[in-house]
């Protein structure tokens, strides 16, 4: 039985999640937005992530599996971690600790980033997790500078880091929806280019050999019959 693309799932969790957190950076939002930011981030960013992850898992398909449950867990942490102080199981964070995690996360996304170059994935998603490392660097120096007193620096790296985190989350949701409208014909998106879907792989256990055969399918390749 063919599984449906778990791709515009954790694609349109991860963009609409970096979206509104980001609109917070950006100072367009106030600090009354959190509780939605984290709802959101916990529920759609992290466990929607996870189970877009677990469904690439299934289907063999290891770089979005890696991607989705990556960032679906850091959605979690990162509700988590701004959770445990308020219920006395932390101490109350400090801008150099979270300027580790955010670098941290950038150092995971710049291998990413590799990662579509050497799959050769399209344009798209290597321009998604390149303006990702941008995004997690500019927000750890915002917190780098905060930590250091430098707090007029941080605010302006953290509005620009905010602006560029909108375009990102923009960004994902856009390939969501290319990749909806691929199944979808009614709403295509007639400004991408063709194979914009992460490479999927199938068993071929029609070979005449005994061991199946690995067939790779990218975007609009057409499953082997």
């Amino acid at each position: 039985m063919p599984l449906g693309n778990a791709g515009p799932l954790g694609l349109s969790a991860f963009g609409l999640t970096t979206t509104l957190l980001n609109l917070k950076n950006a100072h367009i939002l106030g600090e009354s937005s959190l509780g939605m930011i984290f709802g959101m981030g916990l529920f759609f960013g992290g466990f929607a992530q996870l189970i877009a992850g677990t469904l690439e898992f299934v289907k063999g398909n290891t770089f979005p599996m890696v991607a989705f449950t990556a960032y679906g867990s850091f959605w979690i942490s990162f509700c988590f971690m701004h959770f445990l102080p308020d219920l006395g199981m932390a101490l109350p964070l400090d801008a150099g600790s979270v300027s580790a995690y955010l670098f941290m996360w950038g150092l995971f996304s710049a291998g990413m980033f590799f990662g579509t170059i050497k799959l050769r994935l399209n344009w798209m998603l290597r321009s998604l997790f390149g303006t990702l490392v941008i995004l997690f660097v500019l927000l750890g120096i915002s917190d780098a500078l905060s930590a250091g007193g430098l707090e007029k620096g941080a605010k302006v790296i953290q509005i620009i880091g905010g602006i560029e985190g909108i375009g990102v989350g923009l960004l994902a949701i856009y390939i969501a929806i290319a990749e909806v409208s691929e199944a979808l014909p009614l709403f295509p998106v007639h400004s991408l280019p063709k194979h914009t879907s992460f490479p999927e792989v199938e068993l071929d256990n029609h070979s005449d050999n005994q061991q199946p055969t690995v067939i790779i399918h990218s975007g609009n390749t057409p499953p082997h019959d």
